[in-house]
């Protein structure tokens, strides 16, 4: 579980804070993805549990 808790250390360190709200592009996570060997749904449940939102998404579902 301790790569699953540095995972989470990651995306938490990575995301920006705007207006009161930790954000992180789409691009960002996929790239944490491909760097950690980690599915994207991963990088996803993780923003979800920390209130992490995704901006930028690439397919402009999220803005």
């Amino acid at each position: 579980m301790a790569a699953n808790e540095e995972l989470t250390d990651v995306v938490v360190a990575v995301a920006r804070e705007s207006d009161g709200k930790r954000r992180l592009t789409c691009a960002e996570a996929f790239a944490l993805a491909r760097r950690f060997d980690a599915k994207v749904v991963e990088i996803g449940r993780i923003c979800d549990e920390q209130k992490i939102r995704i901006c930028k998404c690439q397919l402009g579902c999220f803005e």
